[in-house]
């Protein structure tokens, strides 16, 4: 990559030129953004994966525009109108927006009011208008009068669309333009008329007319009246103070006050009218959609992370439950790495109402099947099942669980549940999917497309293929994060693992059924097609139990190996008495290992990890009880306060589940006794929360939650309890939850 762009990469994001440097060079040569920030800290000066992923967004923005240069370059140098300084000025650009700026006037275009013009003769009456010198153009338009030429007023006009065309095309007038819309722009909607009284538009009342500044304006308004627009009820318009901006463009343009400047003046009105707010306009609804999209995607990435990231129950034996009414509850067995064991349905509910049978049955298989936990679904159900399992005696301590069942339909009829579960129905999978999410979420959640997961926000809307970029970037952070047994894994988890791919992935697991477990990280470059490279980045995440070397159930590197071997020779102790006896550990002086290969960082990580070898990061999981006595809207009253569960976040808040079949909303402005820019400062996904009822509509099926220690109308009350958990480093780009702030990132990007 040209030295020029890495010098703006570094200035854009406030990194040094070096590192940044070799970050490039690291992509360059494949390296993953979770091997980069995890092994080369060294090269990057400790970057996470936030500052990674920044820099290699950065690379392919470039590296797209060198692309476009090149297109720019030989279209104009075909029009034989490419000179040595437009070229350097070409080369030069670091803009996208600056360079189509630059290439608009030499880029080929379709039939318009000026070319037809120009056509007609009419050019040089139009040099003569816009030279505003002291001419009559009554009588210098009338020497252009010809078979194509009425009179002196059809002449006039054509040469004034050509004054139009070319200010309008001119980069003083667009920079002009852009800067005030920047500055001064204001997003409007209104109702179509024909539409208002529909059933469906009312859903977009908030927008029938509305009118707010486009910096002010939240992402989740744009992408919902961008939505009401192409449902065909809303009109959407970004716009500025047309005289202010026609004002400004005269000021440029204007030099005299002659005829001639009056004619330009016209011109000056037509062109922005007609050309520059319409192209303008057109490039601020993209610009805005753009930085809406980035906003809904990052929701969605970190609701995604924190769901992937929930707490496993870990190797336990399950008995997960699909409740249903009329077709029953599903019911299936699992072992401790959720081998599917048993399947069976019972009818507790209406309208068989067969609690006894259903109880009998549970006790049978509990006892049967050695279970220590069952987790249900929470959809259909729901609650009347977790009522019927909490009431039963089955002689020993069974933990219950409620288990987010969201995409588990779309799981159950895919092609990696035929190909699991070839034998079974979707509703044994479904069944299955539930208890596997119980054990360890990450691991079962990675088989389902993430959008189908059900926790992001406008996730329709949003651009499909960044939204997958994203998504995928933080499922790949989340699996390596936590690391995988390569003994156990599916092929639907490694394919997520640094450095492999799905045919790797499949090979792995191909390997392991001919030739049974491996014994040794090393063994992995065994399997086919996994060669030096893609073991250099794959080892360190993957983990083998057991394995002769304890550090190959670690996250120490292969290559680093050496490192932990020369500390314990030093110590005169083995590998395995280094990391089993932590008075060992502290005779170890970091800085006696430091080398011009291996640095501070890298130690440190060592150590860290020497401290926990293969312990997962995730915290434990916890139990919750809803409220008793609660299970529809209308058993809610405003000032109850009940416990909750956080069921999803967006930027105007977080949605709870109170146990009534109908999530509540808590508005970010209810999040906590001080202003909340971001929800994710204040609550995570599946946290455990006291909330307080301020109001219930149960026509409209909307409950409104506070989570401040007191709400409206309350003399006191105690905060809610938080559950904390461990946070992963994030992999989407983190920064304040604000429409402006987007904004002002895209106009740094995009601005002349």
């Amino acid at each position: 990559m040209d030295v020029k762009y890495i010098q703006q990469i570094a200035m854009d994001l406030s990194l040094p030129v070096k590192q940044v440097g070799n970050v490039e060079q690291l992509h360059a040569e494949g390296a993953t953004i979770p091997f980069i920030s995890r092994y080369r800290k060294e090269a990057t000066g400790n970057m996470d994966e936030v500052q990674v992923a920044n820099v290699i967004d950065k690379i392919r923005y470039y590296d797209e525009l060198e692309k476009r240069k090149e297109t720019v370059l030989k279209t104009i140098e075909t029009a034989g109108k490419l000179t040595p300084e437009l070229k350097g000025r070409i080369e030069a650009c670091i803009s996208a927006t600056e360079l189509e700026d630059i290439y608009l006037p030499y880029k080929p275009k379709r039939k318009t009011r000026a070319s037809l013009a120009i056509e007609k003769g009419l050019e040089p009456l139009a040099d003569l208008l816009f030279a505003q010198g002291g001419i009559q153009v009554e009588e210098e338009a009338a020497k252009y009068i010809s078979e194509q030429v009425k009179d002196a007023a059809d002449a006039l006009q054509g040469a004034r669309d050509i004054v139009a065309e070319r200010i309008a095309e001119s980069e003083q007038a667009r920079t002009l333009v852009r800067a005030m819309f920047a500055e001064t722009s204001v997003v409007s909607s209104r109702v179509l008329t024909t539409k208002k009284d529909e059933a469906e538009a009312q859903k977009y009342r908030d927008y029938f007319d509305f009118k707010e500044p486009l910096s002010k304006c939240p992402s989740h308004r744009i992408l919902a009246i961008r939505r009401g627009e192409k449902e065909g009820y809303l009109i959407m318009d970004i716009a500025i103070e047309k005289d202010s901006a026609t004002g400004a463009l005269k000021n440029e343009f204007i030099r005299s006050s002659g005829e001639a400047a009056g004619q330009v003046a016209l011109a000056i009105d037509d062109s922005y009218a007609r050309l520059l707010k319409p192209a303008i306009e057109t490039e601020f609804r993209m610009n805005s959609k753009t930085v809406a999209d980035e906003e809904a995607i990052k929701v969605f990435a970190e609701n995604l992370r924190q769901l992937l990231l929930a707490s496993p129950l870990g190797h336990k034996r399950v008995l997960a439950i699909d409740p249903g009414f009329r077709t029953g509850c599903k019911i299936v067995c699992l072992d401790e790495s959720g081998t599917f064991l048993k399947y069976e349905t019972i009818f507790p509910h209406a309208p068989q109402n067969d609690g006894y049978g259903a109880t009998e049955a549970l006790k049978r298989l509990v006892s049967r099947y050695d279970i220590e936990a069952i987790g249900y679904g929470n959809g259909t159900a729901s609650k009347e099942t977790e009522k019927l399992v909490r009431g039963i005696d089955f002689g020993r301590p069974v933990s219950v669980f409620m288990v987010n069942e969201s995409g588990a339909s779309i799981y159950s009829a895919s092609e990696v549940a035929r190909e699991e579960f070839p034998d079974e129905d979707v509703t044994v999978r479904g069944a299955i999917s539930i208890g596997r999410r119980l054990l360890d979420p990450l691991s079962e959640l990675v088989k389902i497309d993430a959008k189908s997961i059900g926790v992001g926000q406008y996730q329709h809307d949003v651009n499909q293929n960044r939204l997958k970029d994203s998504l995928d970037q933080v499922v790949q952070s989340c699996v390596n994060y936590v690391g995988v047994d390569v003994n156990t894994a599916s092929k639907h988890l490694l394919m997520y693992v640094s450095g492999l791919t799905a045919t790797t992935a499949k090979n792995i697991v191909e390997y392991r059924v001919k030739n049974g477990v491996f014994k040794s990280r090393e063994a992995l470059l065994k399997v086919s097609m996994l060669g030096p490279k893609a073991y250099e980045q794959c080892a360190g995440f993957l983990r083998i139990p057991d394995a002769a070397n304890p550090l190959d159930n670690s996250a120490v590197h292969p290559e680093s190996y050496a490192v932990v071997e020369a500390m314990a020779g030093n110590l005169n102790c083995t590998v395995g008495e280094l990391i089993t006896k932590p008075e060992l550990r502290k005779g170890i002086k970091a800085r006696d290992f430091v080398t011009e290969t291996v640095g501070q960082y890298t130690i440190e990580d060592i150590l860290k990890e020497l401290e926990k070898p293969g312990r997962d990061p995730r915290s434990a999981i916890e139990e919750f009880r809803f409220a008793e006595g609660l299970a529809a809207i209308a058993d809610l009253k405003p000032g109850m306060k009940v416990p909750g569960i956080v069921t999803n976040i967006t930027n105007f808040g977080a949605f709870v589940d109170v146990g009534v079949k109908q999530d509540g909303l808590v508005h970010v402005s209810h999040l906590a006794n001080r202003f909340v820019s971001d929800p994710n400062e204040v609550v995570k996904l599946n946290q455990k929360v006291m909330v307080t009822v301020l109001e219930v509509d149960a026509a409209r099926k909307r409950i409104s939650l506070s989570m401040k220690d007191t709400a409206p109308g309350e003399s006191g009350g105690r905060p809610a309890k938080q559950h904390q958990q461990k946070q992963a480093p994030k992999a989407a780009p983190a920064g304040k939850n604000n429409f402006q702030s987007s904004l002002d990132a895209l106009r740094k990007r995009f601005a002349d």
